[in-house]
């Protein structure tokens, strides 16, 4: 830390001992001020007139200059006193003084109308259209972090706060404290300013293996509570996390699910990513506490028609909406055993696949054993043989029944070649099976 920050942090902490506010005013900016500059000065923003700061330093002078009240010259260095805004009905921001004329000189005269909006230059009109203007160079700051002073930016493109939570989802960057507030203070503004078209515009640019991390953040700065409450919701419901583990919400699970699924054979799968955001929603209003427990019956059937009514606010295209609304209406298919019946029902259903990964991922981030699922897997092939060519149409009582025979290797044989002349074509209803296998018997006993 610089010694002029240093001996302002001592002035300020003399004020507040003394009973008075007093804070140095945009410290990051003075700070870049003070590197860039050979002059020597610090601003503080404080609360006492100025025949109570003469007390307290005695070496303050008045000062004529715009706005500051006083002056201190102190081992070479300037320190400027800014009265603090005192009035009740003021709007909260002017509580706390962000910028000032003698900043401003410490820069270029052609940066300065970008400091006096932003803190300083956020770019030239040349690059007006590109991504990163109004942001730190993403590889030397290692944060996401918006130029200048944070909140004054996002005045100018309250877009950039969206912008600035898919940067940090796809690079897995941290956003900087004063950006990350300023995007928390800011959110209402975001909802209100920024149409859905350009925050889902925004959304699409997220990969989908960091869609879960975009979705915890637009949480956390209370943008998601504005956007899709049904989703924020989720987090004041609570599960078991795999029947009898522990207690989780359902909004720390669905992110969950939405980590795991990329992770399978789907790496890139945007939009099945966000069929498991949405997979869970019905259990918002399909929960109900009973006898000690946590149910939610029918939770995809309803919400798959929730999830078609938030996809439509969100102007998602009929053919996506169709889509994720299939996929949450039979998520919950494969994560049962099923018999063969059951697995030649769940194959005739479209995108099929995508129902296997996100029952895996379900599986995944329950902790659940994947007994059903390698089961399921195991029988999916045989889901593409004819049914009559997996069992014979007669059981071993059957044909001991019509052909007289006590139990042994003969009845083990007819059966055989029953199966046998199904698959040929031969035999195709249980009526031509019963003459065959008498047949059979005449020829062979």
């Amino acid at each position: 830390m610089e010694t002029p920050f240093k001996e302002a942090i001592a002035i300020c902490k003399t004020l507040l001992r003394n009973g008075y506010d007093a804070h140095i005013i945009n410290a990051p900016l003075q700070q870049k001020a003070l590197a860039e500059s050979h002059a020597l000065a610090v601003d503080i923003a404080c609360e006492p007139e100025f025949e109570t700061l003469l007390k307290l330093f005695p070496s303050v002078k008045p000062c004529l200059e715009e706005r500051a009240m006083a002056v201190l010259e102190q081992e070479g260095i300037t320190f400027r006193f800014y009265a603090l805004d005192e009035a009740e009905s003021s709007h909260p921001e002017l509580a706390q003084i962000r910028i000032t004329p003698t900043i401003l000189a410490q820069f270029p005269k052609e940066k300065r109308i970008h400091v006096a909006l932003t803190g300083f230059g956020v770019g030239d009109e040349d690059t007006k259209d590109d991504p990163y203007r109004g942001f730190s160079n993403l590889a030397t700051a290692g944060e996401i972090r918006l130029l200048g002073i944070p909140d004054e930016t996002l005045r100018h493109n309250y877009l950039l706060a969206v912008r600035a939570l898919r940067f940090a989802a796809n690079f897995d960057l941290p956003v900087e404290p004063n950006t990350w507030l300023a995007i928390v203070r800011n959110a209402s503004r975001v909802l209100d300013y920024v149409s859905t078209a350009e925050i889902m515009d925004e959304w699409r640019k997220v990969a989908a293996e960091s869609l879960h991390r975009f979705v915890r953040l637009l949480f956390d700065c209370q943008i998601l509570h504005g956007l899709i409450p049904e989703v924020a919701a989720l987090n004041c419901v609570k599960q078991l996390r795999n029947d009898v583990g522990p207690e989780e919400t359902v909004f720390e699970h669905t992110l969950l699910c939405m980590q795991h699924y990329p992770e399978g054979s789907f790496h890139y799968d945007w939009l099945g990513t966000m069929a498991m955001l949405f997979h869970n929603v019905g259990k918002l209003y399909t929960a109900e506490y009973f006898d000690g427990g946590w149910t939610f019956y029918q939770n995809h059937r309803v919400g798959a028609k929730v999830t078609r009514q938030i996809l439509r606010r969100l102007h998602f295209l009929p053919e996506d909406i169709d889509l994720l609304c299939h996929l949450v209406r039979y998520h919950i298919r494969f994560q049962f055993m099923l018999t063969d019946r059951g697995i030649r029902r769940f194959k005739m259903l479209d995108e099929y696949p995508r129902l296997i990964e996100m029952t895996r991922a379900k599986m995944t981030a329950h902790g659940a054993a994947s007994t059903y699922i390698n089961h399921n897997l195991k029988y999916l092939d045989r889901a593409d043989t004819p049914e009559q060519m997996l069992e014979p149409l007669l059981n071993g009582k059957q044909i001991m029944l019509e052909t007289h025979l006590v139990p042994g290797p003969m009845v083990g044989i007819i059966r055989d070649a029953l199966l046998q002349a199904q698959i040929a074509g031969d035999v195709t209803d249980k009526e031509s099976a019963l003459t065959f296998v008498k047949e059979y018997a005449a020829r062979n006993i």
